[in-house]
């Protein structure tokens, strides 16, 4: 392909002075450019803000397009082309050649149109002017450009905008510049709005490259040059002016400091200076750069370091790591598959399971450029899947012979030179903070590191500085700081960890803590708080795996009860129902050992009802039942423990010892009671098909109860049965409370209920309200239960979608779900439902059989698939018939 790429000169200026004038200005310009392109057959695929970027498949026809183009502007538009192979993602094309094509464009002049050699050398009959070998701004290499000259054209510009005609020393790159693009353009402008620009970030995220790019970027704008400055092999302070004096061509002047001579040899002249690593010599360099802004006005200064100098004029940009978000569109991607395809010339990632490698390789990696050249590096002998699967030890797969700083020939050697950098007590924080999985909060890294740091705003001060030294993250939660580590940076610390030989204390003292924590947030979760519980569960989930791992394998049978039973009774709110295995998992134990905590832990074992194990949920249910009025256990919430018993029996069918269940729940005295009465009404409703007058006269009782009361769960639980209730004799009552209780739901973050109450408000949109509506409650529904695996209420509402279906007589749909329902769980359908026998008679045995069969045979993944291609299908005809 053929690219050709446009940018307005001086466009910044021209809107600062004449918004009106330029905005109808560039109205014109856009018609003028998509005018021509399209004549010669290009595609403009994308703006640029005043520019365009467009593609041809003919050499010719993008340049008969720009000179087109350049004959019809009224707007000085300097115009680049060049010619490669490129990738068609989309509505955009990825590629080296867009980058040459854009830095083409750049060194060019209002009016000019520049081509590169690529597209030269595949045009003949052109009038093309040779300028010559010149650099560009990519740094690259040398680029030798050709002028377009035809009628109506100018002939003479000023110099080309190319760093041979600015004094510095920006080096030569030896790879093309990847994933920072809009960065470049907007710390170009930081350049020209600030005169101190410090790049921070971890070590090998990409602050030298970057830095030197965006001088690139201004040089033109510097007539006495840009100039890099290495401090990485300085390790005196004191030697900082000098080194800065030596690459600028200083000498000292008699009676004069350094400094002061850098100062007055610099006075009144317009350069940029670029600092690069100042970390280890941060006094210093903050010192020289102050004076240096304070005595000269015209001195600009961009800084790498892992901190910030502080000193006043200073503009903070924290350079993040590639984006790496995007899947196999990411910057992350891109960066490693051209530096695979320098060490391994027919890599490629057109395979889906190299594409998803390469994608996970970024990801793990935390998009930290210099980790992923490393592991790019690494194709020259293995598989993109053989990388991937030794990313476990990464510090020893992501070494080489890489030339250059030997802090950068490989990972270890990066986060080593920032590790040693840190003072003692950093070093502490650093290291035991590595056993958080999923971040942390400060109250927990102060109980990690008690003994050590006096107290909470000791532990701050020091995660403060290793903020500032990017070797920690920090982002705003619920209005509370959260801290973080990149994995690379957490791999490191644990390891230094284990060489402390206290490792185990400290990862015990995780396990504790989130043990405490756990048992503390269950009393916020039961009571008038849920929402703090519940965010708080999802928030620190990972910790919560890592303790409850940490605890069983240390045999603190104590702490992992308390973290399995408490967490599953949280969790199972958000649809979480992991935890439920935990407590499986460590009941053997903990009934040998005859822990206090039993009860509780039965109980929380018993929710893998809800995944499908309904009669291991009913013995766990009956022996925490059994144990609860045992003195030598720990109280529980009997309500809880026989509610679950209750709905385990549900999901067996057992549906007459789950009412006796609810009414004895209902008869306890005290809150527990209204819990009771809710689960009655549900029950009744649910298993009958109908309510009655009774039930109604119940559910009214209940809500009103339940907002007398203070507890969230409650309330939306007496709103659930209260619609169930009504919703024969008084839909809209019904629809009323069943949004109610969603409302209240996603308020308490109660998503267990929201869903229950969504499939309810489903089924009564479907037969007395907006059937469009309907089906997109079923969709988010059979979504939310099929993601965390509640078989028994997915198989209940695949049954009412095919209700649903054979009502706008669509019988084949119908029966088809109706046989994925009771694959997965057929007890809970209870007998056949009415809508089976009107199937029946509609497709008769035979097709009805064929139908359910084919249903039957579906896994759960592929039933829900087929469900939702349904729900759509129909949701289509309802819009095509109004």
């Amino acid at each position: 392909m053929t690219f050709l790429f446009t940018d307005i000169e001086g466009s910044t200026r021209r809107w600062e002075t004449e918004p009106e004038a330029m905005r109808a200005a560039l109205v014109l310009h856009d018609e003028v450019l998509r005018s021509v392109i399209e004549a010669r057959g290009g595609w403009l695929f994308k703006h640029t803000g005043d520019g365009v970027c467009a593609a041809f498949g003919s050499a010719r026809a993008a340049i008969d397009a720009a000179v087109d183009a350049q004959r019809t502007l009224g707007l000085p538009v300097r115009m680049g082309i060049a010619t490669g192979e490129a990738e068609r993602r989309g509505e955009d094309y990825f590629g080296p050649v867009l980058n040459r094509t854009a830095r083409v464009m750049a060194a060019g002049r209002g009016g000019q149109i520049l081509v590169a050699a690529s597209t030269a050398a595949v045009v003949s009959r052109v009038d093309l002017v040779d300028l010559g070998d010149h650099r560009l701004r990519d740094l690259s290499g040398v680029e030798h450009l050709y002028q377009v000259g035809a009628e109506g054209l100018q002939v003479e510009f000023a110099p080309l905008r190319t760093l041979d005609a600015v004094p510095g020393n920006l080096p030569v790159q030896t790879t093309s510049f990847v994933g920072r693009e809009m960065a470049v353009k907007e710390l170009a402008e930081q350049v020209r709005a600030h005169r101190l620009i410090t790049l921070t970030g971890v070590g090998g995220v990409g602050k030298t490259r970057l830095a030197v790019q965006v001088a690139a970027e201004v040089l033109s704008e510097f007539p006495d040059g840009v100039w890099l400055v290495e401090f990485a092999p300085v390790g005196d302070p004191a030697a900082v002016p000098d080194v800065v004096a030596t690459v600028l061509g200083v000498t000292p002047q008699a009676g004069l400091s350094m400094t002061a001579s850098l100062i007055q040899a610099l006075s009144g002249r317009r350069l940029l200076v670029v600092l690069d690593n100042c970390e280890h010599l941060l006094d210093a360099a903050a010192d020289l750069v102050e004076q240096l802004l304070t005595h000269t006005t015209t001195v600009r200064v961009i800084a790498t370091s892992r901190e910030g100098l502080r000193v006043g004029a200073e503009q903070l940009w924290s350079v993040p790591s590639l984006d790496v978000h995007e899947g196999s569109a990411s910057a992350a991607v891109a960066l490693f598959v051209e530096r695979a395809q320098a060490v391994s010339p027919g890599f490629g990632v057109d395979d889906d399971a190299d594409a998803a490698a390469v994608t996970e390789i970024c990801g793990r990696l935390d998009g930290i450029a210099l980790a992923i050249e490393l592991a790019a590096a690494r194709t020259v002998a293995m598989s993109v899947q053989d990388v991937r699967d030794h990313l476990g030890d990464r510090f020893r797969l992501l070494s080489g012979s890489r030339r250059g700083l030997e802090r950068h020939q490989t990972l270890r050697n990066t986060v080593q030179w920032s590790y040693d950098l840190l003072g003692d007590g950093e070093r502490v924080v650093l290291r035991r903070c590595s056993v958080f999985a999923g971040g942390f909060a400060l109250a927990a890294a102060t109980h990690l590191c008690r003994g050590d740091a006096a107290d909470e705003y000791a532990v701050l001060d020091v995660l403060e500085s290793l903020v500032r030294k990017s070797l920690i993250t920090v982002e705003r939660v619920d209005r509370h700081a959260r801290y973080g580590m990149l994995e690379t940076i957490r791999q490191f610390a644990e390891e230094q960890l284990a060489t402390t030989g206290t490792s185990n204390e400290i990862r015990d003292r995780h396990a504790t803590y989130f043990a405490e924590q756990a048992v503390a947030h269950w009393d916020l979760c039961s009571g008038s708080r849920p929402r703090a519980a519940l965010d708080w569960v999802d928030l620190e989930f990972a910790n919560l795996r890592a303790g409850f791992r940490r605890a069983t394998d240390r045999g603190d049978l104590v702490a992992a009860a308390a973290i399995a039973a408490h967490t599953t009774l949280i969790a199972h709110h958000l649809q979480r129902f992991e935890p439920a295995g935990w407590a499986e998992e460590i009941l053997p134990a903990a009934a040998d050992a005859d822990l206090r905590q039993l009860p509780r832990l039965y109980t929380a074992a018993s929710l893998c009802s809800q995944t499908g194990r309904a009669d291991a949920g009913i013995r766990y249910s009956a022996e925490a039942v059994t144990l609860g009025g045992d003195p030598r256990y720990d109280p529980f919430s009997t309500d809880w423990t026989r509610s679950w018993e209750a709905i385990a029996n549900e999901r067996a069918g057992r549906f007459k010892r789950g009412l006796q269940i609810w009414a004895d729940i209902a008869a306890l005295p005290g809150p527990p009671q209204l819990h009771g009465r809710c689960g009655l009404v549900q029950h009744t409703v649910l298993v009958s098909g109908h309510s009655n007058d009774a039930m109604r006269a119940l559910a009214e009782k209940n809500l009103a109860a339940a907002r007398d009361g203070s507890n969230p769960y409650l309330l939306v639980l007496a709103l659930y049965g209260y619609g169930l209730a009504f919703a024969d004799t008084d839909p809209s009552r019904s629809l009323d409370a069943f949004r109610q209780g969603l409302s209240h739901s996603r308020d308490h973050r109660l998503a267990y209920m929201e869903v229950l109450i969504g499939r309810e408000a489903a089924r009564l949109e479907a037969t007395q309200g907006d059937p469009d509506e309907a089906l997109v409650l079923f969709d988010y529904v059979i979504s939310a239960f099929h993601q965390s695996g509640n078989e028994g209420s997915l198989a209940i509402t695949l049954g009412y979608v095919a209700a649903f279906f054979d009502r706008v007589e669509n019988p084949d749909v119908a029966a088809t779900l109706y046989g994925a329902a009771t694959r997965i769980n057929s007890s809970i359908l209870g007998n056949r439902p009415p809508f089976v026998r009107h199937l029946r008679d509609v497709l008769g045995d035979s097709g009805f059989d064929r139908c359910a069969d084919t249903g039957a045979a579906m896994e759960p993944a592929e039933a829900v698939a087929y469900a939702r291609d349904q729900i759509q299908a129909a949701r289509r005809q309802i819009a095509d018939a109004t």
